[in-house]
């Protein structure tokens, strides 16, 4: 527990919110299991695996301690703890209060979360350099082309990477998701930020909905961040393939996609190999790094965020 403390030691208020510890990536010996958060102002701790009371106990008092020479007198420490155990999930809060609406920050723009109910957030914190990427690409796009990208954001669940294209520039961004309380999420985000326009939401099924999406292109960018294992919405190593025989079809010429993918026991070459196979109109252009906090011992379990374009 030793890098997790060292980790709490060494913690700021406020800023964007971001990850402080990621004992997932293995680099960390007997830390495999913790996670720890900020959504300021509150503290978001998590374990994959069951702890005792003991050990919370510990760590909430060094959360405390540093927070007692951090903060300004008087401000109270807010900390939730949830557990992510294979048969046994929790969340608590531990110390404080959770604001409600609660909103942070990240490069400028808002985003609702919801660190108290259920185990996604609202704001994927990996994600961050694939949002900057985005960002950076409609810039890049606008400034050379001289015109504004449409932009198709697949599995869109609250909408981020809408909110980081239409902050830069693009003319339009289609969001599309399952869930309608996700892309509610999304919608209120939008309003947020100011975002009256230029962003629709489709609550429908992707593999149903086809159609409607050629119809609506061709998009300069696409972006598809599914679930890596979601029954009844998206698996991977099943589903991954038929959605690449389509991507060819929705893109502009020289049109950019976003593939990305959190599976651990999927490497690069699963979404390499299966574009060369299913889309090889598409090349591949990069691997977008991860946020340097999210480091893996192997980098092939980390986050997959890979970039390919099609042919002018």
């Amino acid at each position: 527990m030793q890098a997790l403390l060292d980790a709490i030691e060494t913690m700021t208020p406020g800023g964007d919110a971001r990850r402080i510890f990621h004992g997932r990536g293995g680099r960390y010996p007997g830390c495999e299991h913790w996670v720890l958060d900020a959504f300021p102002p509150v503290w978001v701790l998590t374990s994959f695996r069951s702890v005792n009371e003991d050990e919370l106990a510990n760590i909430g008092a060094a959360l405390q301690a540093r927070w007692d020479r951090i903060s300004a007198p008087g401000d109270p420490l807010n900390w939730v703890y949830q557990c992510r155990a294979a048969g046994s999930t929790e969340t608590r809060l531990m110390a404080g209060a959770v604001p409600e609406p609660h909103e942070v920050t990240e490069q400028g723009l808002k985003f609702l979360v919801h660190v108290l109910k259920g185990q996604n957030h609202g704001l994927f914190l990996d994600m961050a350099e694939g949002r900057r990427w985005v960002h950076d690409q409609v810039v890049q796009w606008h400034s050379a082309r001289g015109t504004r990208p449409k932009v198709l954001n697949l599995f869109a669940y609250t909408c981020a990477f809408s909110l980081v294209a239409l902050n830069a520039g693009a003319e339009q961004v289609v969001n599309i998701d399952m869930s309608k309380s996700a892309l509610e999420i999304g919608r209120q985000n939008h309003r947020l930020n100011g975002f009256t326009s230029g962003a629709s939401f489709l609550p429908h099924d992707i593999f149903n909905s086809w159609g409607k999406l050629t119809r609506g292109g061709p998009y300069d960018l696409v972006i598809v961040d599914p679930p890596s294992y979601q029954k009844g919405s998206f698996v991977a190593t099943k589903d991954y393939a038929r959605l690449m025989r389509r991507l060819p079809g929705l893109l502009a010429p020289d049109g950019y996609v976003l593939l990305c993918l959190n599976a651990p026991e999927l490497g690069v070459e699963f979404l390499v190999g299966g574009m060369r196979e299913h889309a090889p109109e598409l090349n591949f252009v990069e691997r977008v790094a991860n946020p340097p906090v999210f480091a893996d011992k192997d980098e092939e379990r980390a986050l997959k965020v890979l970039v390919f374009r099609g042919n002018s």
